[in-house]
């Protein structure tokens, strides 16, 4: 009799988990019900998963409200009914619709309208409608002629809460999503008391007057059946052209095109590898996923865009063959399987890699190529885990601003307590923890659908992004979907533009996927252990720096190596040092057991990545390949629970203790496995990563100027814009301030002349950085303070800031003469419009007194307005000349105590 069930999904409004619903249902007899979260399906399928396990009937439906006021419900009769609900709600998100009064007439669909709605009894109610009328307003029927709806009657009682503490609860979550003080809370704002599933026959007896409106809800909810497919399906594209043995063929036919150029010597090995992929990717029905990700490259590289591909896809083969990942899985002894197998738990998936201005075009080609009906990007759950709840928790209990800000500051966590009211704050924050708090979306997932995506979900329309299913990751596994990873990076921008501005500048084309060429260059290899790679993707922070030069890396395996062993996981177990030790001096490495040293002797017994944890619990600890992958989702930080993790501590000890391995030792090395729990990495991952960072360095190395201008073009890196201005100084460039007559939005460099752009102008207004650059393509050079204000139509404030920052030099005048001039121009007037004059007015001149700039205030003017000096350098402000060592003098002065002067780059917080 429940049909109107709410979810945690219903976003700062429903208490219950999908879990603990079905459970309170079950102890009191529920056989059937129908979950209705407000404007969303999230919960559905997860919601049909658990009522089949418990032997309950689920129905889906949606709760429709307006600007928080309930218009109706939409009850699903089958699976075609929750498409038309889910169409229905995505029309109004994509389109930014509000909902209407009364829906469209759905085939499949019941709608119930609350008793009170405005809508109800004075209109006639369409063959699928009803009224649903709570127990407590029954007695609104007392004495009324209801024979013209009297069959239209059903009970509606709905579920938000379990319990007195989680009614609390709800009140808190309706403050914090009214942004209003618990005690403004109104009865119109929140829900009823008695909104929870009552104990066994209550409902039957609330309605015992009206025994007809039980009969009639019982008859609409047996005439609803989910009919979805159950057990483990697949719902993804099913095939790329149209025919499965079609796909078959296109795929070997593009691995062994690809296998000829990529192994162009002996390729026996490699072709019998490839032979082996392709039975298990076709045995496993994967052709379309690996054919529609070529098709997504394919679109890629017709368009001059720069990709990596990375992640576990790398292992394969094949992927390398199609040109999906530049990882040669054979140089580097990578296992499909751990890619790809019978076995595995989990979907696989390609991440691809796209420059940050480039993604949403192949994002766009998706939806266009495989239609918007089947295709959308994969949302994602933010939790009220982060501790700036509790601000918003004693916001709505009214407690003043000092007192919450006590509350957050971590020195006062001692005085907090003994602190009653944070206790209740604490204790609040605890039970919202784990409540998903907004919908947001993934950070690259796309599915692409064999069906309408909108039989499984809803469709949201986040800010800037495409449609986007209502649910994660996770639940798309747990539905039947396999995600394509659409990701973007700055790192990408770099060596598109850096490729781009070399052929402007020097005329030279730069292929930059000649990898192999890459990783045997002696060149890059001394810039990687010398630690001079400012501005390359991933090895350009302090800490990478550190660790090339303390490994002296100067090839690629021992750089694939570093990538992982700088994760947290790895530096904190203490496995960083050892490997660096080990790694010199690899003839003293002691091994904890032979089979360490069989299994890890490339990583001197020390698990640096993913595949080495599972050859561990494999060949250590007696453990099977599902439990390994279990355990590497465990690891990857991607699964949602714990405990299967957990579970398998004791199951790798009992498997060690039967192989007679001795128990100190077996702790030891489950003390190493554990303490990678959250940060493995995989090593196709970290070889794509190594891939990547030679590419930047191979354009850092040889191009130095252009590579640099295009790290500042794409936003920089790991450091701030004044690094980057300063190592384009150290290439030889000369780099000049902005200029109106030479400057274009961006940095621009023609030969060895370096002109920074209008983008870094802080206060100047978007429109002018563009504007300026164009009306001079348009119309040529600027001539005069005059000419260049009427032809930009420019204010005072602006135009200040310009000559502040010497962008006007060009006139020849100093700043504080064009400053007179700007006033006497602007000061009390409009600004002059560009309209054709008849007869060109001469300026009238004036005879001032010499005004002269120092040095001095321009640095100033320039740290002011870009945040850096460029005139001088941060040194030549200081009123000291003492300069004393420099970095490099450092590693001579071990143990001494020294003094020198040094300018702030950076700093990492270690919590001790």
């Amino acid at each position: 009799m429940y049909l109107n069930v709410h979810s945690q999904y219903s976003l700062r409004y429903g208490t219950m988990t999908i879990d603990k619903i079905v459970e309170e249902a079950k102890a009191r007899g529920v056989n059937q019900m129908a979950l209705t979260d407000i404007n969303n399906s999230t919960g559905i399928m997860e919601f049909m998963r658990k009522c089949d396990k418990y032997g309950i009937k689920p129905i889906g439906g949606i709760e429709f409200r307006r600007d928080k006021q309930l218009l109706y419900l939409g009850i699903a009769r089958n699976k075609e009914g929750m498409k038309e609900l889910n169409d229905f709600l995505s029309i109004h998100n994509l389109q930014k619709k509000s909902l209407p009064d009364r829906p469209p007439l759905f085939q499949h669909v019941y709608i119930i309208y609350p008793y009170c709605y405005p809508y109800c009894i004075d209109k006639e109610l369409k063959e699928n409608e009803y009224l649903g009328i709570r127990f407590d307003e029954l007695h609104l029927l007392y004495g009324l002629d209801i024979s013209a709806f009297k069959a239209k009657l059903v009970t509606l009682q709905p579920v938000v809460f379990a319990g007195k503490l989680e009614h609390r609860l709800h009140q808190y979550l309706r403050a914090i999503d009214l942004n209003t003080l618990l005690s403004k809370i109104t009865t119109a704002d929140s829900c009823s008391p008695t909104d929870q599933f009552l104990k066994p026959g209550e409902l039957e007896e609330r309605y015992v007057k009206y025994s007809y409106i039980l009969d009639q809800t019982r008859n609409l909810m047996d005439t609803c059946e989910m009919d979805y497919p159950r057990g483990k399906i697949k719902l993804n594209r099913k095939t790329f052209t149209g025919n499965k043995l079609d796909d078959k063929a296109l795929l070997e036919k593009l691995a062994l095109k690809g296998l000829q150029e990529r192994y162009p010597g002996n390729q026996k090995k490699a072709r019998e590898k490839v032979i082996h992929e392709l039975k298990v990717i076709d045995d496993l029905d994967f052709c379309a996923y690996f054919l529609i990700t070529w098709d997504i490259l394919r679109f890629a590289k017709e368009q001059g865009y720069y990709h990596v591909g990375r992640g576990s896809g790398a292992n394969s083969t094949v992927a390398y063959c199609l040109r999906i990942t530049d990882v040669d899985p054979l140089a580097l002894d990578l296992y499909f399987e751990r890619f790809l197998n019978a076995q595995r738990s989990s979907p696989p998936d390609f991440d691809l890699d796209f420059s940050w201005d480039e993604r949403e075009d192949v994002q766009d080609y998706i939806f266009k190529r495989y239609g918007r009906e089947h295709t959308a990007l994969l949302g994602t759950m933010t939790t009220f885990k982060d501790r700036s709840v509790i601000r918003e928790i004693g916001k709505v209990m009214g407690l003043p601003k000092a007192e919450i800000d006590g509350f957050t500051d971590p020195s006062q966590s001692l005085a907090n307590r003994n602190n009653a009211t944070f206790k209740k704050i604490l204790a609040i924050f605890e039970l919202m923890g784990a409540m998903p708090n907004q919908r947001s979306i993934h950070a690259g997932g796309v599915l692409i659908s064999e069906e309408p995506i909108t039989y499984y979900t809803a469709l949201d329309l986040p800010p800037k992004g495409m449609p986007t299913v209502q649910w994660d990751m996770y639940e798309a596994e747990s539905i039947g979907y396999d995600k394509y990873d659409i990701l973007s990076q700055r790192g990408i921008g770099h060596i598109k533009e850096a490729v781009k501005l070399i052929e402007i500048n020097q005329g030279k084309k730069i292929d930059i996927h000649q990898t192999d060429r890459f990783l045997e260059d002696p060149n890059l290899n001394t810039q990687l252990k010398t630690g001079n790679t400012i501005g390359c993707f991933y090895i350009e922070s302090p800490a990478m720096r550190q660790l090339l030069t303390k490994l002296v890396c100067d090839n690629y395996l021992t750089l694939v190596a570093a990538s992982s062993i700088i994760r947290p996981g790895v530096a904190q177990s203490g496995m960083m040092k050892t490997y660096i030790q080990s790694h010199h001096n690899p003839e003293n490495v002691a091994y904890l057991h032979p089979v360490m040293k069989e299994q890890l002797k490339e990583t001197y017994g020390v698990m640096v990545y993913q595949e080495d944890v599972i050859k561990v619990c494999i060949h250590y600890g007696g453990m099977d390949g599902t439990d390994a992958d279990i355990l590497r989702r465990g690891m990857s930080g991607k699964y949602r629970s714990r405990i299967e993790f957990d579970k398998l501590v004791d199951k790798f000890h009992a498997g060690a203790k039967s192989l007679n391995r001795p128990e100190e030792v077996t702790n030891e090395v489950w003390r190493q496995v554990s303490s990678f729990a959250g940060y493995s990495f995989s090593k196709a991952h970290s070889a794509s990563f190594a891939v990547e960072s030679y590419q930047s360095l191979y354009l850092k190395t040889y191009y130095p100027m252009e590579f640099m201008v295009a790290v500042l073009n794409n936003y920089g890196g790991f450091y701030s814009r004044w690094l980057y201005v300063h190592e384009l100084q150290k290439t030889g460039a000369i780099v000049h301030l902005p200029c109106v007559n030479n400057s274009t939005p961006v940095v621009s460099i023609a030969g060895k002349e370096a002109w920074l752009g209008f983008m870094g102008i802080q206060g100047l207004e978007h429109k002018y950085i563009k504007l300026i650059y164009d009306e001079r393509l348009l119309n040529g050079k600027y001539i005069t303070l005059e000419d260049f204000i009427k032809r930009t139509e420019m204010g005072i404030e602006q135009a200040i800031i310009l000559i502040r920052i010497g962008a006007l030099r060009f006139t020849g005048k100093s700043k504080k003469t064009l400053l007179w001039d700007i006033h006497l121009m602007l000061g009390n007037k409009n600004r002059p419009v560009n309209h054709a004059e008849l007869f060109k007015a001469e300026t009238k001149s004036y005879n001032m007194p010499e005004l002269i700039n120092t040095k001095l205030e321009d640095a100033y003017h320039e740290l002011e307005l870009l945040g850096f000096t460029v005139t001088l350098s941060m040194f030549d402000l200081l009123k000291t000349s003492f300069r004393g060592y420099t970095a490099k003098d450092l590693n001579s002065q071990a143990g001494q105590i020294i003094k020198l002067t040094g300018l702030y780059v950076c700093e990492k917080r270690v919590n001790t």
